[in-house]
């Protein structure tokens, strides 16, 4: 560690002297000289000491003056009183300062040395200690964000098991409250770089979670400000993204806001309506509410609200594509039921096909959006020119997923073995194997039966149980070594799995292997 000190002193002999004997002693510390108090405050200000030796006795403002100056403004600094009185009001005087320690003139280099030496380590201890609470503040950030983005994730497109759901929930800064809702951020292309800078917003207003990019889609879950009326705190954090992040020239964001929820499990119908909030991009006010839409228009009739509330778009993430193509035909057929008009029905299918089309962006299927069919003269055509549409967003969903080799859900449950001590977001592992977030998801329902989350920490615990064998680690020390940094939590999730606390496990692990090292001594 690299530590400052100032060696103050009205006597150049005595300054010389002291630095000589710690410059020789101490190859890591810097040092410089004041000849008076008054230079030594202002020397505290821009040298900013670790450490500052100080004679008492100096013309002018004395060193214990000096001290109480300077500890007004700079707490941390130590002091080592030097004087040539060993009085005892000198020393009372200094110990209600807070000096560290004193030297007698003349002293012994060995004397300088031990004193000196002994703050010095104390001094170390607390840089050590401070570095090391920063890595670990720092790892904690990390840990939130990973945490945040996959509850987000898992929130909005899947499902989070319920042990693990209360306890990350229990871990974000920004908690939750009765109601909520969820915006969607489109962001320009090529503006990916405004994610973080829209996440550091929504932290700072400590209004919501977000979670990870899709495309150049940004689902954020926005918490009831009772405060404020649901529209007044919906516009004035839209406004807030739109006009802090610094899009490129000519480029804008547009957000799409959905309708109030009061439940976790109704968050993926806030999201559809948010979703379908971006639908027209061509407003003037950059933002719209799902709820205006409805007020604007009649594109929605009951049918097709009904079908959606079934979780169109979720048919559409698991490859669920009869029952996609027979929610449009049902539409169509019903519009066609209740006379309604044909145009006014082609435009509720393109409605129908945008969505699928978003989702399938979402899962990193690029696809061109379905903004208009060829002339239609009746029903039938439609359902003709509906039918090709879906059969091209089939095929670019088959294509994309028979590209993907048969292991690689072999490749990523050994990747998160072997990382599991890191931060593995879904995020992450997507860029590892060229997937989307989503679609691991889904892969370790259908082929492992297990949720993602309860994957990497099952991969966690069992590491922490070999670990455990080993009785000169800690439990402090193996909760950072799998991959936790809160103690507590490690505890509570182990507990969990285990049905004993860690502490629990390795005493009876420890007290078996005792059993068996006697066993095999009686041998």
């Amino acid at each position: 560690m690299y530590v400052k000190l100032l060696i103050v002193d009205d006597e150049q002999i005595e300054r010389e002297g002291m630095e000589a004997i710690l410059q020789k002693a101490f190859a890591n510390v810097e040092i410089k000289q004041a000849k008076n108090g008054r230079l030594a405050v202002e020397m505290a200000g821009e040298f900013q000491p670790d450490l500052i030796l100080m004679d008492i006795k100096m013309p002018g403002m004395t060193g214990l003056e000096a001290i109480q100056l300077i500890r007004e403004q700079f707490t941390q600094i130590k002091f080592i009183m030097v004087t040539a009185f060993d009085t005892f009001e000198f020393a009372r005087q200094a110990i209600k300062l807070g000096v560290k320690d004193y030297l007698l003139k003349p002293s012994k280099a060995t004397e300088i040395v031990d004193t000196v030496g002994r703050v010095l380590k104390e001094i170390e201890a607390e840089q050590h200690a401070f570095v090391l609470q920063n890595v670990q503040q720092n790892a904690l950030k990390k840990t939130l964000s990973v945490v945040e983005t996959d509850v987000v994730t898992q929130l909005l497109f899947d499902h989070v098991h319920e042990i693990h759901l209360d306890m990350l929930v229990e871990m974000l800064e920004i908690p939750m409250t009765k109601e909520m809702f969820v915006i969607i951020v489109l962001l320009p292309t090529g503006s990916e770089k405004n994610y973080r800078e829209i996440k550091n917003i929504v932290r700072d207003t400590r209004t919501g979670w977000v979670g990870p990019m899709y495309g150049n889609q940004l689902p954020i879950i926005v918490f009831r400000d009772f405060k404020k009326s649901f529209r007044s705190q919906a516009i004035n954090l839209a406004r807030q993204i739109l006009s802090s992040a610094k899009f490129d020239i000519g480029a804008e964001g547009f957000i799409g806001i959905g309708s109030v929820c009061s439940a976790l499990d109704q968050l993926k119908q806030s999201y559809q309506d948010a979703l379908i909030a971006t639908m027209d991009t061509t407003m003037s006010s950059r933002y719209r509410f799902y709820s205006d839409i409805a007020l604007q228009d009649e594109l929605y009739n009951e049918y097709f609200v009904k079908h959606r509330q079934k979780e169109f778009s979720d048919h559409i993430r698991i490859g669920h594509w009869n029952q996609v193509r027979l929610d449009v035909i049902n539409l169509i057929q019903y519009s066609e039921s209740e006379g309604k008009d044909l145009v006014q029905t082609q435009q509720q299918v393109l409605e129908a096909l945008w969505i699928a089309s978003r989702v399938l962006n979402e899962l990193g299927i690029e696809i061109e959006i379905p903004l208009y069919f060829s002339k239609v003269n009746d029903y039938r055509q439609l359902r003709f020119e509906a039918g090709k549409l879906l059969d091209q967003m089939i095929k670019a969903y088959l294509d994309h997923y028979d590209r993907i080799e048969a292991d690689t859900i072999h490749q990523i449950k050994q990747y998160i073995f072997d990382h599991s001590n890191q931060e593995i977001s879904l995020e992450a592992l997507g860029r590892k194997v060229g997937l989307s977030p989503i679609y691991i998801s889904k892969m370790f329902k259908e082929k492992l039966g297990i949720n993602y989350i309860d994957f990497l920490t099952e991969c966690r615990i069992e590491k922490a149980k070999r670990l455990m064998s080993d009785p000169q680690k800690s439990i402090k020390e193996i909760t950072f070594e799998v991959g936790y940094h809160e103690p507590n939590y490690f505890s509570k999730v182990f507990k969990k799995m285990c049905h004993v606390s860690p502490k629990e496990y390795r005493k009876t692990l420890l007290g078996k292997k005792d059993e068996w090292v006697t066993r095999d001594l009686k041998k």
